[in-house]
């Protein structure tokens, strides 16, 4: 049977998801057999110490075994033109019940990951025999257990190059669409579930630590997370040359996806919040000061807890404070934080900057974004320190990274890129009408 070089290309990208995925199982059962049933390691860990370290693991290698039975099957019953994307979706049920748990259990595994590295010796003394097995290839644990992370992102990157070798509108193209909006989905829940996570034990930790001189309102909130904080230099008015002049005030912002917080850091980590709004707006600001002050922004906020508190206040008032970072790119992101209605970018258009991840980057605070190596970038905005900010195409995340852990990548490269994404989105689409945009 002769195939077409498109044809050709197109098998290879199905055949190299069905052997991608035996590798992975391969790894799995090292995982589960080597590690999560060592007699030893069990010996010394509690059952709860057990549950937070490797969560649903088995359980994901029985899917991914149930899963690489059918893509063989399927492969062996019609080796020239078999089907991958219809197995993806009939399994992609069975991928939720286990990967959503396992990946929201994932702070919970570090945690206690790294609390028996400190405080168990025992632990550390088996860990490191197992580890030390030729079986593991000199791979740690850490590095097996971060596999179902990382299996599903890989999945939707082979599902979408699948789909870039599938003729535009047929019957392959339609279930390539399917099935990687499928996976894609299941990325997005799981990430949002780590997220929510985190979220809320991030709130209920600031919470313990956070007091109000101004009106007091419930830190907790199940759809409430930090965006962004950090500290800033307020600059006060001078009321008898009405001008603007720096100060040694700190103020410690923290920023919250439905409302701001202004406060005075106090020892021992604490904050007094001295005023906060649910509606804020920023700008850039260029003002005469007596000294030469850059990095600056203001900020209004909309009946505020502190002007609501003044006399004589009136409903619609916006209390206005001028902050001062100390480098362009802290400027330039406390903006981009709270610029909440701000013009959406057309990254697709021509032009942009595209940038190529040469090595991984592990976000540190709110606003950034954590890189892989590869992932291809558009960037959107850039610093004088160093700092771009961008959405990565694979999955249309966006947040500042960086630039020394990326290079430009040539205009061809960019194009062929931009036709990609607009091939995918145009396919999803035909898909679906009604969420094209």
């Amino acid at each position: 049977m002769s195939m077409s070089r498109e044809e050709q290309k197109l098998q290879e990208a199905k055949f190299e998801l069905i052997m991608s995925e035996a590798l992975y199982l391969r790894s799995l059962n090292i995982a589960v057999d080597h590690f999560q049933r060592s007699t030893e390691l069990q010996d010394v860990l509690s059952t709860q110490d057990r549950q937070w370290l490797f969560s649903r693991l088995s359980e994901v290698r029985d899917a991914s075994n149930d899963f690489l039975f059918d893509l063989e099957e399927e492969f062996e019953n019609n080796m020239y033109n078999f089907q991958v994307c219809d197995v993806v979706i009939s399994h992609e049920p069975n991928f939720r019940k286990v990967y959503l748990p396992y990946v929201t259990n994932q702070s919970y595994q570090d945690r206690t990951f790294q609390t028996l590295m400190n405080n168990n010796p025992k632990f550390q003394h088996v860990l490191a025999k197992l580890e030390s097995d030729p079986v593991c290839q000199r791979l740690s644990l850490k590095s097996f257990l971060i596999l179902p992370f990382q299996r599903i992102t890989r999945l939707r990157l082979l599902l979408q190059n699948i789909l870039k070798r599938s003729a535009p509108g047929s019957h392959e193209e339609q279930k390539a669409t399917e099935a990687h909006n499928a996976i894609e989905k299941l990325i997005r829940d799981c990430n949002e579930g780590v997220q929510k996570m985190r979220d809320t034990e991030e709130l209920i930790l600031l919470h313990q630590k956070i007091q109000f001189e101004c009106k007091i309102f419930p830190l907790i909130s199940a759809s409430r997370r930090l965006v962004k904080h950090g500290e800033v230099t307020s600059l006060e008015f001078h009321p008898i040359s009405f001008k603007w002049k720096g100060t040694t005030r700190q103020v410690y912002l923290h920023l919250f996806s439905d409302c701001l917080l202004l406060s005075r850091l106090r020892e021992g980590g604490r904050f007094v919040v001295f005023d906060h709004a649910s509606e804020y707006r920023v700008e850039r600001c260029e003002i005469k000061l007596h000294t030469n002050q850059k990095n600056i922004f203001r900020v209004f906020l909309r009946d505020s807890a502190a002007s609501q508190a003044r006399e004589g206040y009136m409903e619609g008032h916006a209390m206005q404070y001028i902050f001062r970072t100390e480098t362009q790119s802290q400027k330039l992101r406390w903006i981009y934080a709270l610029s909440t209605n701000s013009e959406q970018i057309d990254f697709l258009r021509d032009g942009l900057t595209q940038v190529q991840c040469l090595k991984s980057y592990k976000a540190r605070e709110n606003d950034e974004l954590s890189l892989e190596k590869a992932d291809i970038l558009v960037v959107t905005q850039n610093s004088d320190e160093g700092w771009l900010c961008g959405i990565r195409l694979s999955d249309l995340q966006s947040g500042w990274f960086p630039q020394c852990h990326v290079q430009p990548i040539s205009r061809n490269a960019c194009l062929r890129n931009l036709q990609e994404e607009q091939r995918l989105q145009n396919a999803r689409a035909k898909l679906h009408p009604t969420s094209a945009k």
